[in-house]
């Protein structure tokens, strides 16, 4: 062996011994993301991570540039049983307050890699890719049309949104929730009518509801708004 291959060698095995670097033999997380959730009506935003995988005990996920920027370690049953999915959401600070600009250094356009170990001590790894590409809000309304029918309809975005007019978006699908109801629809969608079981359930007064704009990255921005069913 070459000094040169010998040194290689031993940066290798440095960087799996303190999980930077996924062994070939490690189990898949099914589902590994991080993307960034906007809310044009508040004007703030946050990052949001899901992951699904197999009977896995500690996880930690490395940004681009080789910072762990989340850890977690499962304890007493956790840590015996293992765990399946997790999903958090960041804090989602007003861009009137937090500058954009220090919020999107905290987290690079880039491939984030999952690292974790399962409750046989094997390695369990997956990676995603967080874009910055935010799209504009849906410019949407409600619509009663009578007393037990409902219609949320939006224009189609094709423009990123005004924090980051210079990122190209493209929509792959909205989403619509009112309380308990929540629908996701495709990319060439542009209303839903509520079902007529869920909005007779809906009592007299103000409801809230959203309408989000899903891009390709999988990053996605809320339109909130609330509409009323008068007495």
């Amino acid at each position: 062996m070459t000094r040169r291959s010998h040194v290689l060698r031993v940066v290798l095995l440095g960087a799996l011994a303190l999980g930077l670097v996924a062994p070939t033999w490690a189990a898949k997380l099914e589902v590994a993301r991080i993307y960034i959730e906007y809310n044009s009506t508040d004007n703030d935003l946050g990052f949001h991570v899901f992951l699904d995988g197999e009977n896995w005990k500690e996880l930690k996920i490395v940004n681009p540039k080789g910072r762990v920027v989340f850890e977690v370690e499962g304890e007493g049953g956790y840590e015996a049983l293992g765990l399946t999915e997790l999903f958090f959401e960041g804090a989602e600070p007003s861009l009137d307050e937090f500058p954009l600009e220090e919020l999107l250094a905290m987290f690079p356009e880039g491939k984030y890699r999952f690292i974790g170990e399962t409750v046989e001590e094997e390695r369990i790894t997956g990676t995603a890719r967080l874009t910055h590409a935010v799209p504009a809000g849906p410019e949407a309304e409600v619509r009663i049309l009578a007393y037990d029918t409902i219609v949320i309809r939006w224009d189609p975005v094709t423009e990123p949104a005004e924090i980051l007019p210079d990122k190209e978006v493209e929509i792959v699908g909205y989403q619509v929730i009112v309380e308990s109801f929540q629908v996701t629809l495709p990319a060439n969608a542009t209303e839903v009518t509520l079902p007529r079981e869920f909005t007779l359930s809906l009592e007299r007064g103000e409801h809230d509801f959203e309408v989000l704009a899903i891009e390709a990255g999988g990053n996605q921005t809320i339109t909130a708004g609330t509409f009323e069913i008068e007495e």
